[in-house]
């Protein structure tokens, strides 16, 4: 009985000890410290004609200088990389916005839209600027709210739009953080 105890306690000290490789710290390379977020490039075709696959796209003016800043605040939230000027920053995430889109998710029964997913869709490109090699490139990056536009869970176009940019930015900081 003493020696299974003795083996029962050493067996949780150690899987105590070695723990489940959980850890709240970034998996960024420690060298990293500062990151520069160049202006997003609005890169959304405004004037390709309308047909079944894009009737959807939207477009919304300055909607680039939105991303750019959402996602500037959320790294200053985030406090893992600090955003710099170009000239003094380790890396650079370069970005272009693609796409808005607003897709019906839900009809009432009389065929009217009760619910959409409005979602933005960048490419970005994170850079490091010492060595001038990208570290990734993602195209077709989205970040998307659903919403619905009547009853008391409704939500302006304005406010949808500005839960899509806070998912983007948090995606786009997980991704260049985490380094999955």
């Amino acid at each position: 009985m003493r020696r299974f105890a003795a083996l029962w306690l050493a067996a949780v000290v150690v899987a105590t000890i070695s723990g489940c490789g959980y850890t709240t710290h970034s998996q960024i390379n420690e060298r990293y410290k500062t990151i520069y977020i160049e202006p997003f490039v609005n890169k959304v075709d405004i004037a390709h004609e309308t047909s079944s696959g894009n009737k959807y796209k939207l477009y919304r003016p300055s909607l680039e200088t939105d991303v750019s800043q959402h996602v500037s605040n959320k790294f200053l939230f985030d406090g893992n990389l600090k955003p710099a000027t170009k000239e003094s920053a380790d890396l650079v995430l370069k970005g272009e916005l693609v796409e808005l889109r607003r897709d019906p998710l839900r009809y009432d029964n009389s065929d009217n839209v009760t619910e959409y997913r409005l979602s933005i869709c960048v490419n970005i490109a994170l850079w490091d600027k010492r060595e001038n090699k990208m570290l990734f490139e993602e195209n077709n990056f989205v970040g998307y709210t659903t919403y619905f536009i009547s009853g008391s869970l409704a939500k302006t176009d304005d406010a949808a739009v500005n839960d899509a940019l806070e998912d983007l930015s948090r995606r786009i900081v997980e991704r260049v953080v985490e380094q999955w």
